[in-house]
């Protein structure tokens, strides 16, 4: 096993949070390493199918009934189609386990870029109320930071990547620093009108995406060319990527090193100087151990992986953790509660299509528990995502008649989806399995994680809710759906390694510095306390260049 100390910091992971990591330490002058489990993707030559149509790609891009009846979970679960499979992890090759009467749906990347080549790109600022939102409904885990101790992180990190939206002053959705926004079409536009009109104080807004509207010179990016195939990569860079964007800024410093297929199985640790003192990586190709040493250490392999790692990192025989004096380690885990549907027809406008295909739609942002309780019966609150569109007229038929008439459309429909938030639950948790390994020789991750009574009545009320708004802005045949809510379905898992002001009760500190180890910083989901029930992404990235800056000026100091 050898080992080697050319490099000042380690990032572990390149998803978004990784990626900042990267740029902001190599930008500050450190030579940096970025380890990552995936394959190489280089940006533009690695989007295979970018710009393809479906008949160019396998099987018009569908996935296989027999591979997904198989026992091939991420054709069932992972958004996955043939043109993106490659961005996703082979979770025949790299499984996972889960207690019985426990489900969880760990829906992992398997490319260098994570997460960020196959996000949802919705775009949005928690707000002061959110960071609060723990020490107000008495729930254990208070944040030791608040808004304002992240705005300007979130400032520096919007004009930076590009975030498309309209501003609309929304104490409990703070604006973000917006490119001009998508905008909406004609039935949206109808939508809208009738909804604030018919529910006073709800809104419906514009998109918050990572899609830009403007071009980025600097960058060499090009803003969004409104193809909506954004899962295949985006050769234009038109939306946030590790590949667009943060990569290539650490990579102009000439400060970086990028080591693919290097599967992390723990942290070396110094308990005498608190200090972890190195990082042991496998070679996926050749099997080879290696063990590299650096004075900083950046954790952003996603929120379950780095809680994998983290509790990987014992003394041998040990089943405790360097890192978790609080007991509190792969506690506290959440995800977004989501599986609601609402649907209708929106009468008329039949002589109008929408032009281009956008990436995103429109979002009605959280109404309940604003101001204090409302006697609703669950605490926090959920949003909506959705879109109206026209579909091309069904086949009826044959022959030329048919064709003819495919060149029609249907009537304009409007669907949402709503996304709440889960509380976070202690007896939520993560753990290694006693006995069974990958093949790398690393404990299985083990799941024991629920939603419970607070979530499934909060979207209880999501349903309700979405059929009236519908109903009362003057749609027609009116539908929901309700599926089985599974934590992890949403792709937005936190918690694990969570931030907090008492070390007898969390993971990591205010800077995302853990208590435990003066020179780790985890900066990516795990260390969330509460999840808000908007997408997490940019807060992440927000926090990952706050604890960069803490951390080289640290350095620094030493």
């Amino acid at each position: 096993m050898a080992s080697t100390n050319r490099f000042d910091a380690i990032v572990i992971g390149s998803g978004v949070s990784g990626g900042f990591a990267a740029k902001e330490l190599t930008e500050k002058g450190l030579r940096v390493l970025m380890l990552d489990r995936g394959v190489m993707v280089e940006h533009g030559e690695g989007y295979t199918y970018d710009g393809k149509p479906a008949y160019e790609v396998p099987a018009r891009n569908i996935m296989p009934k027999p591979l997904i009846d198989s026992d091939y979970f991420i054709a069932k679960h992972g958004y996955v189609s043939p043109s993106n499979q490659r961005f996703y992890n082979d979770d025949r090759q790299n499984p996972y386990a889960f207690d019985e009467g426990s489900q969880f749906y760990w829906i992992r990347p398997g490319a260098v870029g994570g997460k960020s080549l196959i996000w949802g790109r919705w775009t949005f600022r928690w707000s002061p109320a959110d960071f609060e939102a723990n020490k107000r409904d008495g729930i254990d885990g208070e944040w030791p930071i608040g808004y304002d101790d992240v705005a300007p992180w979130y400032s520096y990190v919007e004009k930076y990547i590009g975030v498309s939206g309209s501003r609309e002053n929304l104490p409990y959705l703070p604006d973000s620093e917006f490119q001009p926004p998508m905008p909406m079409n004609v039935a949206e536009k109808w939508l809208k009108q009738r909804l604030e009109t018919q529910f006073p104080g709800r809104k419906l807004i514009n998109t918050r995406l990572s899609n830009m509207t403007e071009d980025k010179p600097d960058q060499n990016r090009t803003k969004c060319q409104f193809r909506n195939q954004c899962s295949n990569g985006c050769s234009f860079g038109a939306y946030f990527s590790t590949q667009a964007v943060t990569l290539p800024a650490a990579r102009a410093t000439g400060r970086l090193t990028l080591q693919s297929d290097a599967v992390v199985t723990n942290l070396e640790y110094d308990a005498a100087r608190k200090r972890v003192t190195g990082v042991r990586y496998i070679d996926a190709k050749t099997g080879q151990a290696e063990v590299v040493k650096a004075d900083l250490v950046f954790l952003c392999a996603s929120a379950m992986a780095s809680t994998q790692i983290m509790m990987n990192s014992r003394a041998p025989g040990s089943d405790r953790s360097y890192f978790d004096a609080s007991g509190t380690l792969g506690r506290y885990v959440m995800d977004h509660i989501f599986r609601v549907g609402i649907e209708g027809d929106i009468p008329g406008m039949d002589e109008y299509i929408e032009y281009g295909r956008r990436p995103g739609g429109v979002y009605v942002p959280r109404f309940r528990n604003i101001g204090g309780d409302e006697g609703v019966g669950f605490k926090r609150g959920y949003g909506y995502q959705g879109s109206a569109h026209r579909d091309p007229a069904k086949p009826v038929g044959f022959g030329a008649s048919m064709k003819h008439a495919m060149r029609k459309y249907g009537p304009w429909k409007f669907s949402m989806g709503a996304f709440g938030e889960c509380l976070p639950y202690e007896d939520n948790r993560v753990s290694l399995h006693a006995s069974k390994v990958d093949r790398f020789g690393v404990p299985l991750m083990r799941f024991d994680v629920r939603f419970r009574d607070n979530e499934l009545k909060m979207m209880a009320d999501a349903r309700v809710q979405g059929e009236a708004m519908l109903k009362g802005a003057g749609l027609t045949n009116v539908t929901s759906s309700e599926k089985e809510h599974v934590p992890g379905d949403a792709i937005h898992e936190m918690g694990g390694a969570r931030m907090g002001t008492d070390p007898r009760r969390s993971v990591l500190n205010s800077w995302s510095q853990a208590h435990d180890a003066t020179n780790l910083y985890v900066t990516d989901g795990a260390q969330m306390a509460s999840v808000s029930c908007v997408n997490p992404s940019l807060t992440f990235m927000a926090l990952t260049a706050r604890a960069a800056d803490h951390a080289v000026k640290q350095m620094r100091k030493a």
